[in-house]
């Protein structure tokens, strides 16, 4: 057992000090819009609620989800994270795996083509006329396209499959494996971490994107609930709502903006713990170098 100093003790004690003052303001806002969505009018508009509810009720989260178009976006919010990711997956790894490989002519030029778009990105006219001209206008699919790869994501990723072993590729194309066998037999089994941390990356990104909606869809059946929240907690719109709530009692503007905070954030919150043992690793991608 190796015998600490004093002084890697108490740089010790601060480390633990300065990461317990920062987790808890990081989680109060959190617990204080938490506390807010469970809490009565009366409590809310007099000012009494910190950190617990007051006068506990979920009136303020059926009123929420009595909302068809929180159900509309929402459901549009899901297709869209889900079709998404697994099109983000897809396209970065076609394109990360031969820029990983030595073998393979040209890697170098697209390369930096990618770095150039990583470093470089089109304003905003020409990626609209671009969206317009591809007929995607008023589909969900402009909310999944233009993103299809992150140049960052694909440089982590790429990172990952140069550090995989040769000898596991050459050994396949011995034993007569193609391209695409070499991918889904050998490099993807031994990519999870990877791919698990990407998909949370890219998964995170489109559910709480909702600028490319406000650009590019003008049918509210469309809209994604992220644009319902943009409406509902910053304008004031609530939409069909509001014929309801100025007949209902016990239901208070600030108590609704909570709880439409907390049902657009608690799904993906859900994600992580599924994919924590394989984010941990992802996260000591290109950390370490032989």
């Amino acid at each position: 057992m190796v015998k600490e100093s004093k002084g890697e003790r108490s740089f010790q004690g601060f480390n633990y000090v300065l990461l317990t003052v920062v987790a808890i303001c990081m989680i109060l806002p959190i617990v204080h819009v938490l506390a807010k969505s469970f809490s009565s009018e009366l409590a809310l508009n007099q000012g009494r609620v910190s950190v617990f509810p007051v006068e506990f009720t979920l009136s303020n989260f059926a009123f929420v989800l009595s909302d068809s178009s929180v159900w509309q976006g929402f459901l549009v919010s899901v297709f869209v994270t889900v079709v998404g990711t697994l099109i983000n997956l897809i396209a970065t790894t076609t394109l990360a795996y031969p820029l990983s490989r030595p073998e393979y002519i040209g890697r170098r030029y697209l390369l930096l083509m990618v770095l150039v778009t990583f470093i470089f990105s089109a304003p905003l006219i020409p990626n609209y006329l671009l969206i317009k001209n591809l007929g995607l206008l008023d589909t969900v699919w402009s909310l999944i396209i233009p993103g299809m790869i992150s140049a960052y994501n694909l440089f982590i990723m790429r990172s990952f499959f140069s550090g995989l072993p040769g000898e596991l590729v050459d050994s396949g194309r011995i034993d007569g494996c193609g391209e695409m066998r070499l991918i889904w037999s050998i490099v993807l089994p031994l990519s999870k971490p990877v791919m698990a941390t990407m998909g949370l990356f890219y998964a995170v990104a489109h559910w709480n994107s909702y600028s490319n909606a406000l650009y590019y869809i003008n049918n509210r059946n469309l809209f994604p609930l992220q644009i319902r929240l943009r409406e509902i907690v910053i304008t004031d719109n609530f939409g069909e709502m509001t014929s309801t709530f100025e007949n209902t009692l016990n239901i208070s503007p600030e108590g609704i903006k909570m709880a439409v905070i907390v049902v657009a954030t608690v799904p993906i919150l859900l994600i992580y713990p599924f994919l924590q043992k394989y984010f941990i690793k992802g996260m000591l991608i290109g950390s370490i170098k032989s």
